[in-house]
């Protein structure tokens, strides 16, 4: 579980893990925890934690209950709760989260959205 309290995520209560030399093209959808060290492409989705390593590689928009990404992810992201970015993450894409955490070093080059998700998808209708 990820919080700002809680930095890091026991692996034992992960559901998924894509490993480093796994590639997935298509839409993964799950409700469980997911760990993602490999390639994807498409769109992923859970009502959990998704934790994106440091040498993943992700071009698909992201939903997530709460999540921290240390890898590259190109494409939107959108969580319900918090979201951590690490200091070797890369993010080219929107991000909309209801709280956020961003190390030195990490890039995000898109649009910020934190606060309630309301307020998020008001911003996005707007625009």
């Amino acid at each position: 579980m990820f919080n700002r309290d809680q930095k890091e995520f026991d692996i034992k209560e992960a559901e998924t893990i894509i490993g480093p030399s796994v590639k997935v093209k298509g839409n993964f959808h799950g409700t469980g925890n997911i760990i993602i060290e490999g390639t994807v492409e498409g769109s992923v989705k859970t009502d959990k934690y998704l934790l994106v390593g440091e040498k993943a590689e992700i071009s698909a928009s992201i939903e997530a209950g709460e999540a921290k990404v240390a890898g590259i992810v190109t494409g939107n992201i959108t969580v319900k709760g918090y979201l951590e970015i690490a200091a070797t993450a890369n993010i080219s894409g929107d991000v909309n989260a209801h709280e956020i955490s961003i190390e030195k070093g990490g890039v995000v080059n898109g649009k910020l959205t934190i606060g309630t998700m309301e307020k998020a998808k008001k911003e996005i209708a707007e625009n």
